[in-house]
C-alpha cells in the first residue's frame, strides 16, 4: 500500500495534466531539434522547425485519424449506456456471491468487451464495478470494494491489442504506412513498406490471441486468490442510474425522436449497408477504423430503440474526446518535426546500433511504456512513436506486425501505472486511485511478464 501512495504523490506531483505535459513536449521536441539537427532549407533554422510544427498540426491525413479515434471512444460509450447492456450489466451483478467471484465476473467481462472496444470497456467496466458495489450492499455481501474497482479497470490493459486498438486498427488501412513515413524516410525505404498491415497479422494473429487469452487466465486467476486475502471494505453508495428519454407531451414530428421501429429501420439499414460494404473486409479478418466506427453505429442506434435516447447517451459521451480533440494535434505537430527535421532517423539509428532482431521487440515495448506515461493516448502515442517502430524494424528485418504489436502492448501496460484514463472510473465508482493502485501495479508486473514473454516467444 505505502509503493501505491507513493507512485499516487508523484503522479499528483511532478505531473501536470496531460495537455500542459503535450504542450511541454512540443517545447523539448522544438529545443532538441534546433540543437540537433542540420538546417538544409538556407532558412533560419528554428522558422524552418516551427514550420514543420505548424505543418504536423494541421496534417489531413492525421486529423481523419483523430476523428476516427474519437468515433471509437464515444460510439463504445454509447453502446455500453443502451438498455440491452444495463440488462447484461445487471444480470452478471446478480451471480456475485463474494470478494472473489465478483473480480472474476467484472475482471473477465471487462477485458473481453475491451477487446472489441475499448471506450466501451472502460464505462462497462466501471459499471459493472459499480453495480456489484451496489449489490453486494443491497444484499449484506461482504467484498473488497477497491478491487472490484480495479478489476473493472483492468481492460485498458488489453484494449490496444484488441479490435479498436490505435495502431493495428490504423496500419490495415491502404496508404497509412507510407503517408506515416513520407516525409521521413527514403523513397527506396518507402518501397519497402505494404500497402497496409491486416489486422489477421496482428490483432487476430495466433500469437496475440494466444497472449490475449493468457493475460486473461492469468488475470482472472489473480484476482481470484486476492480475493480470498483481502479483507472487506465498507461500501456507502447510492443507487446509479442509467440515463432514459423522458417521453412527455409529444406532438407531430416530436414522436419521430421516440420512435422505436424509426430508429430500429435506420440502424438496420447501416448495418445492412456495413455487411454488403464490408462483407469482404470482414471475411478477411482486415477490420479499419471507418469498418468499426459505422458498425458500432448501427448498433448503438438499433440499441438504443430511439433517436432521443441515442443523443442523450451521445451528450453524456461527448466529454471523453475533450483531450483527443485538442491534443492530438500537439502530438502530430511533434511527429512533423522529428519527421520532417530528421530526428526519427537519429532516434531509429540510435535503437538500431543497441538492438538486433530479438531485442528490438523488447526495447519498443518499454520505450512505449514509459511515453504512454507522458502520452496518455493510444492514437497519439502512435502518431509519434509508430514512425520510429517502423523505421527500426525495417532495418533490423523485425516483422512490421510484431514491431506494431510490441508498440501497443506497450503502450496499454502502463494504464495500470497511469491513472488518467482511471479517472472516468474512479468518478462511476466513487473510489479514490490509492485504493485501486496497489491492485493495478499487481496487474501490470503480472501482464508485463506475459506481454515480454509472448514477444520473445513468437
Amino acid at each position: 500500500m505505502g509503493f501505491a501512495k507513493l507512485v499516487e504523490n508523484i503522479f499528483r506531483r511532478y505531473l501536470p495534466s496531460p495537455f500542459t505535459i503535450a504542450v511541454m513536449l512540443t517545447l523539448l521536441t522544438i529545443m532538441l531539434a534546433f540543437i540537433f539537427t542540420n538546417n538544409s532549407s538556407g532558412d533560419n533554422h528554428l522558422f524552418t522547425i516551427l514550420s514543420y510544427w505548424e505543418s504536423g498540426i494541421w496534417n489531413n491525413n492525421l486529423l481523419v485519424f483523430a476523428y476516427q479515434m474519437m468515433l471509437i471512444l464515444v460510439l463504445g460509450h454509447v453502446l455500453v449506456l443502451s438498455k440491452p447492456m444495463e440488462r447484461l450489466i445487471l444480470s452478471i451483478t446478480k451471480h456475485v456471491k463474494n470478494t472473489s467471484n465478483g473480480a472474476v465476473l467484472v475482471a473477465t467481462s471487462t477485458m473481453l468487451v475491451s477487446f472489441f472496444n475499448w471506450g466501451l470497456g472502460l464505462i462497462f467496466g466501471a459499471i459493472l464495478a459499480r453495480k456489484v458495489g451496489e449489490y453486494a450492499q443491497a444484499k449484506g455481501i461482504s467484498i473488497n470494494y477497491p478491487l472490484i474497482g480495479a478489476s473493472g479497470y483492468v481492460g485498458l490493459m488489453v484494449w490496444h491489442g484488441g479490435i479498436s486498438g490505435s495502431a493495428p486498427i490504423k496500419v490495415s488501412e491502404n496508404g497509412h504506412l507510407k503517408g506515416l513515413l513520407e516525409n521521413t524516410v527514403s523513397e527506396g525505404v518507402l518501397m519497402q513498406l505494404p500497402k497496409s498491415v491486416s489486422t489477421a497479422l496482428t490483432v487476430f494473429s495466433t500469437s496475440n490471441l494466444s497472449i490475449f487469452f493468457t493475460v486473461l487466465l492469468a488475470i482472472s486467476t489473480l484476482v481470484y486468490f486476492l480475493g480470498k486475502r483481502v479483507p472487506s471494505s465498507k461500501i456507502e453508495l447510492n443507487q446509479y442510474k442509467f440515463q432514459s428519454s423522458q417521453k412527455e407531451n409529444l406532438i407531430g414530428a416530436e414522436k419521430l425522436d421516440y420512435s422505436r421501429s424509426f430508429s430500429i429501420l435506420f440502424g438496420l439499414l447501416i448495418l445492412a449497408v456495413f455487411l454488403i460494404q464490408y462483407l469482404p473486409s470482414l471475411r478477411s479478418l482486415n477490420i479499419t477504423p471507418n469498418m468499426l466506427n459505422f458498425f458500432m453505429l448501427g448498433l448503438a442506434i438499433v440499441l438504443h430503440g430511439g433517436f432521443k435516447s441515442f443523443l442523450q447517451a451521445i451528450e453524456e459521451a461527448i466529454g471523453d474526446v475533450a483531450g483527443i480533440l485538442i491534443q492530438f494535434p500537439l502530438y502530430f505537430g511533434i511527429m512533423g518535426i522529428m519527421g520532417s527535421s530528421g530526428m526519427i532517423n537519429q532516434i531509429s539509428d540510435f535503437f538500431v546500433s543497441i538492438s538486433n532482431e530479438i531485442t528490438l521487440p523488447i526495447f519498443t515495448f518499454f520505450s512505449a511504456g514509459l511515453v504512454n506515461i507522458f502520452v496518455p493516448s493510444g492514437g497519439g502515442q502512435w502518431a509519434v512513436q509508430g514512425p520510429l517502430a517502423l523505421q527500426s524494424a525495417l532495418a533490423l528485418n523485425v516483422p512490421l506486425p510484431k514491431a506494431i504489436m510490441a508498440l501497443a502492448y506497450g503502450d496499454q501496460i502502463t494504464n495500470m501505472l497511469q491513472p488518467f484514463w482511471a479517472l472516468p472510473l474512479l468518478g462511476i465508482t466513487k473510489l479514490k486511485a490509492k485504493e485501486i493502485l496497489p491492485y493495478t501495479l499487481l496487474f501490470m508486473l503480472v501482464g508485463s511478464v506475459i506481454y515480454i514473454a509472448g514477444l520473445l516467444i513468437f
